[in-house]
């Protein structure tokens, strides 16, 4: 048991704060973020004796995250309060401190599947066929929804941050 919660302790080490990021990204919320990764995190750990192939870990760590994300918006029980663009608010310049913030609150009004897509594809840098096997759909699903996604975020970004491939 010593040795079970030893290698659990040091894998959650080494890759929570890798996956709170994800999980940021995904929410757009630290705070929330944090709650997926814990219960992501519990899962794991409640199937640790059972996980034999450690080399494909953070795979599955990242399925379970977003499926707990998904499973949450499903269910209604989270919402959050969305602030609109309004005429005043002027683009920022590309590069600027400003840039991040825009993308992540442009981001954060995309819908959640097509959200989850974009991060694995262009975040966590997955192909198509793992993004599918991790959100349980087809490759041509994961296509439609990355491309549904660039265009909802392009739309919901400022002229200057339309830059978007």
């Amino acid at each position: 048991m010593a040795d079970r919660d030893a290698a659990f302790a040091e894998y959650f080490a080494a890759r929570s704060d890798a996956m709170r990021a994800t999980a940021y990204l995904l929410c757009g919320d630290w705070h929330r973020a944090e709650d997926l990764v814990q219960t992501a995190f519990t899962k794991l750990y409640l199937v640790w004796n059972r996980v034999s192939r450690h080399e494909v870990l953070d795979s599955y760590v990242r399925q379970i995250l977003v499926r707990t994300f998904l499973d949450e918006r499903r269910r209604g029980w989270w919402r959050r309060e969305r602030v609109g663009r309004t005429d005043t608010d002027r683009p920022t310049p590309p590069h600027s401190p400003e840039n991040r913030l825009v993308m992540l609150q442009a981001l954060a009004a995309v819908p959640p599947r097509q959200r989850a897509v974009l991060i694995l594809r262009y975040w966590e840098d997955l192909s198509v066929e793992e993004s599918a096997a991790l959100l349980g759909c087809s490759p041509g699903t994961v296509k439609s929804q990355a491309a549904r996604g660039l265009d909802t975020l392009r739309a919901l970004l400022p002229l200057s941050h339309n830059e978007i491939q």
